[in-house]
């Protein structure tokens, strides 16, 4: 079956222009997936052009938010891929980007149709693994979704040849005011990072995850004793307010340094609610924009990133599409720093 393809009216947008100097998102993104929407099976996309062996990022979404309404949040995340796309539109593009050194792909979207998330995460896993796969690729995109999303990355990066079939080490980095470490007794929005842990460890591996932006009030006892028992390491919000961009960037590097492959996974309700209010639990606190911005551009410049999703825009809480915009900007400041394509 083939791909659900994003709407014909998102990737627009301003055109001042044909030449590279004029390059914005929207006039160099190839949409590859075509279709009607499927349920449940793994995606078949279309062909990639001719020179698929070109260097490229890819872009996918997965529609999804059944695992936030499991985790009694509030629904509207399955509309997040779309929002991103016409944030990420009109942004211009720079260096090897705009003149096509580095290719934009538009894989279209997995989905999950119904209460049949483990459905959709199949799908959106078998639609990355054929993303991470592709000769050329730099850097696969995951436009989520609820954080549910998380576990589909996972499936996607471990079926792949980039990461354990290559006998490499991998790790997670999460960018979020919550750890996701719950213990449920089906799959949530708040369970992805124990699934990986329980599936590390039936596989005898070990899982190596950070944490950048834990909200303390938001994560109980047993959350922090959990993970505290799966060595995760993590930084407080207020940690990251007394260290600052330096401690940040540190924080990230010296998890970078210590696994092959990087998986960053940016959950926007680490940002201030005034900053991303379009999520199903805005943060109180939060972070700044810049100061995660620093932490997913240190991921970027790492040489170790292949995968990268963003989750849990919610475009119905969303005011004057802020939430979509900051997380346009995180995708767009990953993608130009992991390409060199610095204006």
């Amino acid at each position: 079956m083939s791909t659900p393809a994003p709407s014909p009216t998102v990737w627009t947008g301003r055109h001042d222009g044909d030449g590279p100097e004029h390059a914005r998102w929207h006039q160099k993104i190839q949409v590859l997936g075509a279709g009607p929407k499927t349920a449940t099976a793994p995606s078949s996309p279309s062909a990639p052009p001719a020179g698929a062996a070109a260097e490229h990022v890819t872009l996918l979404g997965f529609c999804s938010d059944e695992g936030v309404r499991r985790n009694h949040g509030r629904v509207g995340a399955a509309q997040g891929p779309e929002a991103l796309r016409a944030a990420l539109a009109p942004m211009a593009l720079h260096g090897a980007l705009a003149t096509d050194v580095v290719q934009l792909r538009d894989l279209g979207d997995a989905q999950t149709v119904g209460e049949n998330l483990e459905g959709g995460q199949e799908q959106a896993a078998a639609l990355i693994t054929r993303a991470l796969d592709a000769p050329g690729n730099r850097l696969t995109v995951v436009l989520g979704g609820g954080h549910e999303t998380a576990w589909a990355s996972y499936l996607g990066l471990i079926g792949s040849g980039r990461a354990v079939a290559a006998g490499k080490t991998w790790g997670v980095l999460n960018l979020d005011a919550h750890f996701d470490l719950r213990e449920e007794p089906h799959p949530t929005s708040g369970t992805p990072f124990m699934q990986m842990a329980a599936a590390e460890r039936a596989a005898g591996r070990d899982l190596h995850y950070a944490v950048l932006g834990i909200a303390e009030p938001s994560n109980t006892p047993v959350l922090f004793d959990r993970a505290r028992e799966l060595g995760v390491r993590w930084m407080t919000d207020e940690q990251c307010f007394e260290q600052g961009l330096a401690g940040v960037r540190r924080f990230v590097e010296e998890f970078a340094a210590s696994v092959d492959v990087l998986y960053l996974t940016i959950d926007l309700d680490v940002l201030p609610a005034a900053v991303a209010p379009g999520v199903s639990a805005p943060a109180a606190l939060g972070l700044p924009l810049g100061l995660i911005s620093a932490a997913a551009r240190a991921a970027a410049c790492s040489g170790k990133l292949a995968l990268l999703d963003v989750v849990e825009l919610n475009p119905l809480l969303d005011q004057d599409a802020r939430t979509a915009r900051a997380g346009a900007r995180l995708i767009d400041d990953v993608v130009r720093h992991l390409v060199g394509a610095e204006a």
